[in-house]
């Protein structure tokens, strides 16, 4: 997910989406961590970005209205 569309989400579409990309996370990290076979090792990579980025503009939004 790119950062405009994140920019294009409210405060807390921002913070659903957050807990959805945390939960698929932490569903990728435990398939990784008992040897199975993970259909795309780099998801948890693109995962991790993407909730960085999301984390940013959440961080943007609240500044704007201070």
């Amino acid at each position: 997910m790119k950062a405009k569309e994140l920019r294009e989400m409210d405060e807390k579409e921002l913070l659903d989406k957050i807990d959805e990309l945390k939960s698929e996370l932490r569903k990728v990290v435990s398939e990784i961590g008992t040897g199975g076979a993970v259909q795309n090792p780099m998801r948890k990579r693109e995962l991790r970005k993407t909730i960085a980025r999301a984390y940013t503009v959440l961080t943007e939004k609240r500044l704007k209205k201070k």
